[in-house]
């Protein structure tokens, strides 16, 4: 079969949202492992920021976007996984943002019978980063106590539901009290609304008589880093999964010992989901949870290609909660 042409979000040099457009590219059939999917919806996310601007080097132009969910059109030799027809989602490949995707087969994940494409491509990255973060990075066990920061945000309002299933206590923060409202209805223990609250810290430990949270979950970084070391027990740990705000600049490993002989992590999915069994294991129950309503999924906002920049804008600006979506 010839080569199908198709639209795609391009990158066509670094820099800010002005750089996205919308472009015909032409796409080779599937080769071996490989399969076509007719795109049904992307996620927008930040790891798509941090390419725009170069922050992760791509040669441009490159097609954006890593994370979607749609229905396989071709099937390329030697895949025995998927057939034409299946509803398949992935949460790390990049160029997905594309009506048409050629993808390997072993990054493609099944999404279960009824469960609408939107939301498995809405879940995808940030449902198995906050699997990994409560089970792996570090695995909440009842009684703990958890910080969130971001707790309206994606991650945010997933990796409370998770935490508060296996009994922790979890602490958000959040800039307005319409998002303190959202991180409540995933079920927030307590909320902190730092543009009301000056020192983030002093009212997370006045929360835990002084003790301080066994974990910090970061996907904000430069802006909350310190509130994060500052908000931990003894031997606690801060995750720091993202960088919303900014890189945090290099520290002082020394200051960990004197905060109470802290751990500092700064995981990626790619790592927790090395082999393909993990990543069958983590998407399986994520969404498995989505599709018998277990685990509540928010979507902040639809966006067509044409209106991709202004998606990221709103992604940067923190206006949003819950996940934002480009449907072709």
């Amino acid at each position: 079969m010839a080569a199908r042409q198709c639209l795609a979000v391009m990158v066509e040099r670094n820099g800010g949202s002005d750089v996205l457009a919308v472009c015909p590219i032409e796409i080779a059939d599937p080769g071996p492992g490989q399969i076509m999917v007719q795109l049904a919806a992307a996620g927008v996310n930040f790891i798509d920021v941090y390419q725009r601007e170069g922050t992760y080097p791509i040669a441009t132009p490159f097609v954006l976007g890593s994370e979607g969910a749609g229905v396989v059109v071709q099937v390329g030799a030697e895949v025995t996984d998927f057939s034409v027809g299946d509803v398949v989602a992935w949460a790390h490949h990049r160029g997905s943002f594309s009506t048409l995707v050629v993808l390997p087969a072993e990054v493609a994940v099944p999404v279960p019978d009824g469960l609408d494409p939107e939301l498995a491509a809405a879940v995808m990255l940030q449902g198995l980063t906050a699997h990994y973060l409560v089970n792996s990075t570090y695995a909440v066990q009842p009684g703990d106590r958890i910080l969130m920061h971001a707790a309206a945000g994606g991650v945010g309002q997933l990796l409370t539901q998770l935490a508060k299933a296996k009994g922790a206590s979890v602490i958000g923060t959040v800039s307005t009290d319409a998002k303190a409202a959202k991180a409540r209805a995933a079920g927030a223990d307590h909320v902190i609304n730092y543009s009301e609250v000056s020192d983030v810290a002093a009212a997370v430990r006045e929360l835990t008589a002084g003790e301080g949270v066994a974990v910090v979950y970061d996907g904000v970084g430069k802006q909350t880093f310190e509130a994060s070391l500052k908000s931990l027990r003894i031997r606690g740990m801060l995750a720091l999964f993202g960088a919303a705000s900014g890189q945090v600049p290099p520290f002082d490993l020394q200051r960990l010992n004197g905060l109470g002989s802290l751990f500092v992590t700064r995981p990626t999915l790619a790592h927790y989901v090395l082999t393909r069994e993990e990543l069958l294991w983590r998407s399986a129950e994520i969404l498995g949870a989505v599709a018998d309503g277990s685990l509540r999924v928010e979507i902040g906002g639809r966006y067509s290609f044409a209106d991709a920049a202004r998606a990221y804008d709103d992604l940067e600006s923190r206006r949003t909660t819950g996940k934002l979506l480009l449907i072709p």
